[in-house]
């Protein structure tokens, strides 16, 4: 392919720092580059060299053809007196943008159809839009231009599992022609999995380059330190770990990059799985008890918006469940009427007497009072040593594992990054030692490096684990299962992970009333689902319908009565915590149970596919 932009021996320097050393790369047609490394590392600063914005110190930038380039920064720009129709769509005639198959893709994709009613309209103005819509109308403006290079800075901030999805799909399908190209900067590994043809790593100064997505450069760059020799301790890093993963991971996965099997395995060899689900299932049970939180009936109201209507929900010891769902379905207020911070209008909630909760929001502003104290003097706040993994690590230790190295321990608070405070808040909480663990958004700010250390660090820590994501990647790495909020007010499992979500929400006709309800809902939340508006035509004969919905109903009934054998085996293990072959015994029909359910949800997902119209 011809290349487009080309970068030959390009040095630059920002204040003290040598940004970029002596780089040369091009961005050819057909490219599709992500763009991974830490925060403040430099990429924003490639891609504004790349884009023409910022003159380089030496070297040569050279645009081959004139090609037209489009940028997406973080900055919000647009002019709050302009409509939705002028910042999307410009002078373009109706009969143009109307009969433009990409164009009304890019319109239904990120604002909700022709007329934008999640917007309020084309023709309402950006003045009084949030920041997510003010970046989505900015994302759609640059898509519907369609420059010949599109250069994106963090486009999937704001965009909700859906939006990620649809984005990766647009730009796979209209960005693979000979005559463009696309370079991203993102934190987000799905979508870098999703869409790069290649990635570049931006350290000390270099362009490293990789041929594939997030998954192809994790077995690179790990395959490139052994060819290195490195010695035996440098090589148990996180990279071996975050490659067992990919290998072993959801079966979904394995569509993704096609691995060299050969060497990803002698890499893995003798690498153990991520976390031992066992043991730290019964290291929590001993921590909590039987008794964690429980949501009995509850519903939580604000004016006339029901956000969760009569939820009935018991918590397990060691449970890791993700959270998915649209914004403003109540996902945050989910978690907070968990953690006992918002008064139920309805209901009860119950919590255990052991129950120790650490509650990361979306908030920030909780480190002000801390803006002139030290990172490590923060953290020894809380607590100076904690046990993580069954070992004893000193708040210097975690910070170090979580991004902050000696010398930016002794940083001030007020000077931290966004993404460093939002490491700090995390450290503060894991040093608490709290048994139910309600995380927000961790990924909010955060690089690839420190997420995948985050993620291994919650590896090692037993308790009940909540997380409420759009990183795909990170709830199917850090939960066992997942379930959604679809902005009706209840709670439903997601046998089939962030997929089945992303198939209910398509689906135009509310064919959610298929979806079994989450592990114990009330029978008036049952009720509530299985009278929602008509099922949709099926190609299935009415005999073949009917014998689905008994199937899925004699299902339904069986995967009730597991879930109560679950609790009465966590409640046996809390009782015999002493007794080790006891606890073993119990362990053992645990896994039975888990293997049953996974044998269930599958035939209660064929019969809803026969439903399917």
């Amino acid at each position: 392919m011809a290349v487009i932009i080309s970068v030959e021996r390009a040095a630059l320097a920002l204040g003290t720092a040598q940004v970029l050393d002596g780089v040369s790369l091009g961005v050819s047609g057909g490219d599709r580059i992500g763009i991974v490394g830490r925060n403040g590392g430099g990429k924003t600063t490639l891609l504004r060299v790349i884009a023409g914005e910022l003159a380089v110190d030496s070297g040569r930038v050279a645009r081959l053809g004139g090609g037209t380039v489009g940028v997406l920064t973080q900055d919000d720009t647009l002019d709050p007196e302009a409509t939705v129709r002028e910042v999307v769509l410009g002078e373009l005639e109706e009969y143009v943008w109307a009969g433009d198959s990409r164009i009304r893709d890019v319109l239904t994709g990120l604002l909700g159809g022709l007329d934008a009613p999640a917007l309020g309209g084309l023709e309402s103005t950006v003045a009084g839009k949030s920041g997510g819509e003010r970046r989505r109308l900015a994302l759609a403006s640059l898509l519907v231009d369609d420059p010949d290079v599109l250069l994106l800075d963090e486009p999937t901030n704001h965009l909700d599992v859906e939006g990620v999805a649809w984005l990766a799909d647009h730009l796979v399908n209209y960005r693979s022609r000979p005559d463009n190209a696309l370079v991203a900067i993102t934190h987000d590994r799905w979508f870098l999995d999703a869409v790069a043809t290649r990635t570049w790593e931006v350290v000390e100064g270099q362009v490293n380059g990789f041929d594939g997505g997030y998954a192809a450069y994790v077995l690179a760059k790990a395959e490139r330190e052994r060819m290195a020799k490195v010695t035996a301790e440098r090589r148990d890093n996180l990279l071996r770990k975050e490659l067992a993963w990919l290998r072993r991971g959801p079966p979904a996965r394995t569509s993704k990059p096609k691995f060299r099997i050969d060497a990803a395995n002698a890499l893995i060899e003798d690498e153990p799985a991520p976390r031992n689900d066992v043991e730290l299932m019964a290291f929590a049970t001993s921590r909590l008890g039987k008794d964690v939180i429980d949501l009995l009936d509850a519903s939580v109201s604000f004016g006339d918006r029901t956000l969760l209507e009569r939820i009935t929900w018991h918590l397990a010891p060691g449970a890791r469940i993700g959270i998915v769902g649209v914004n403003g379905s109540g996902k945050s207020t989910l978690l907070r009427a968990i953690a006992g911070e918002i008064p139920l209008t309805a209901g009860k909630r119950k919590e255990g007497i052991t129950v120790r909760i650490g509650h990361l929001t979306q908030d920030v502003r909780e480190l002000d009072r801390l803006s002139n104290s030290r990172v490590i003097d923060a953290v020894e706040e809380v607590r100076k040593v904690t046990v993580l993994g069954g070992k004893e690590v000193t708040a210097s230790s975690l910070a170090k594992r979580l991004g902050f190295p000696g010398p930016r321990q002794q940083t001030r608070v007020g000077d931290l990054s966004g993404g460093e405070r939002r490491r700090l808040q995390v450290l503060r909480i894991l040093m608490d030692e709290p048994n139910v663990l309600l995380l927000d958004e961790p990924t909010n700010d955060l690089d690839i490096e420190t997420l995948t250390a985050l993620e291994d660090v919650l590896d090692g820590w037993a308790g009940t684990l909540l997380v409420v994501s759009h990183d795909r990647y990170l709830l199917e790495r850090v939960a066992d299962q997942q379930v959604a909020l679809l902005g009706d007010g209840h709670v439903r499992q997601l046998p089939g992970g962030v997929e089945e979500y992303l198939r209910l929400r398509a689906t135009v006709t509310p064919t959610y009333a298929a979806m079994p309800p989450a592990a114990g809902a009330s029978p008036a939340a049952v009720r509530e689902s299985e009278n929602v508006a008509a099922q949709p035509v099926s190609s299935a004969s009415p005999a073949e319908q009917r014998e689905a919905r008994k199937v899925m109903s004699r299902v339904e009934k069986q995967l009730s009565k597991l879930a109560t054998r679950e609790e009465r085996i966590h409640a046996a293990m809390a009782e015999h915590v002493a007794d080790h072959t006891k606890v073993l015994g119990l362990n053992q029909e645990l896994r039975e149970i888990v293997d049953e359910r996974e044998v269930l949800e599958l035939e209660w997902l064929e019969a809803a596919d026969t439903l399917e119209p």
